[in-house]
């Protein structure tokens, strides 16, 4: 099957489409015929070196994927070669086919295109799992999204609009993308290139009550103005570390404010997490794409062999939404 190969990691250089196996599915899984795939910045990392797929998962980049079961493997049932089904995958995205649990997949609603449903898995799962199922957003809380316009952060905002439309969302974002996020539905944006302690627009926003939930990539730089803007019993719930590791905490002020501070990762948990994760999605979420309530937000579509343009668009962040990229038609 063709597939991205990389020779190699480091940057754009290593990428290149060539031939690989083609998988076959175990037990508890099915193969999918891919016809859209997306780029995440984890696959940017894994590229480098530094973010390696979970063991006896494809080396092949790509973490969720779109299109048709061609086989069902061992033990499969409750579904039909020939079904249209959107899925996280552990790896192997980035390619003519994939193999995926049959406890992950989610039938791609009628009213959704294979390139809008290839953008669901890695970004709107993360985003319901960190701020609903570990955050425990509800309706007239107020959370904290950081890096407006990426992947994650688009679709928490739209989530949050749809599940608990009496919340107030607050987004830190780059200058270029202020206004964008604004029009999605953000209450507040915050310039971080010029206010990068954002704690004291927070208290402002909020009449000092704070934020009930901060979603937060950033790690180390943000520990400190993200720990200023909780509220008492706030949740930050931490998923990347672009920052650092490492950063100083008030534990005093932590236990006064009954503060919780949550680690979380979505591809290495066990099956069985990710297949009740995938559940409470579908049941929750996933009918608001199927009336449309919710449109992913897609910035450019790129054919397979285009992977490095697709890749570079990821690094010089000047996207909003996601990067979909065109397997088959």
């Amino acid at each position: 099957m063709k597939a991205v190969l990389m020779e190699g990691f480091g940057g754009l250089e290593v990428l290149k489409v060539g031939e690989a196996p083609k998988p076959s599915p175990k037990e508890g899984e099915v193969l999918i015929k891919v016809v859209a795939t997306s780029i995440n910045r984890p696959d940017l990392v894994q590229r480098e070196g530094k973010y390696p797929p979970p063991p006896g998962d494809s080396e092949i980049l790509g973490l969720e994927v779109a299109g048709v079961i061609e086989e069902l493997g061992p033990g499969v049932s409750g579904w039909q070669k020939g079904e249209r089904v959107v899925t996280l995958v552990g790896g192997g995205g980035y390619a003519e086919y994939a193999v995926a649990y049959a406890s992950h997949l989610m039938r791609i609603p009628e009213s959704m295109s294979f390139e809008e449903a290839a953008c669901i898995c890695e970004s709107y799962i993360t985003a319901f799992l960190n701020v609903f199922m570990i955050g425990g957003l509800k309706d007239n809380n107020t959370v904290i999204l950081h890096g407006g316009g990426g992947g994650v952060n688009t679709a928490a905002v739209q989530l949050c609009k749809a599940l608990v439309p009496n919340t107030k969302i607050i987004v830190t974002a780059h200058p270029s993308k202020l206004d964008r996020v604004k029009e999605l539905g953000a209450d507040l944006v915050i310039d971080f290139t010029q206010t990068p302690d954002f704690s004291e627009l927070v208290k402002e926003f909020t009449n000092k009550k704070g934020a009930d939930v901060i979603l937060d990539h950033v790690g180390a730089k943000y520990l400190a103005p993200n720990m200023n803007s909780l509220g008492y019993a706030g949740r930050l719930v931490l998923i990347g570390v672009i920052s650092g590791i490492k950063a100083e905490l008030n534990l005093a002020l932590m236990m006064v404010k009954r503060q919780q501070i949550i680690g979380s990762v979505l591809r290495s948990r066990p099956v069985k997490d990710k297949g009740e994760i995938v559940a409470e999605f579908t049941k929750t979420a996933l009918p608001k794409f199927a009336d449309r309530t919710i449109v992913p937000i897609i910035e450019k579509v790129f054919p397979l062999d285009q992977i490095v343009e697709a890749h570079r668009m990821m690094e010089e962040d000047k996207h909003f939404g996601k990067i979909v990229l065109k397997i088959a038609d």
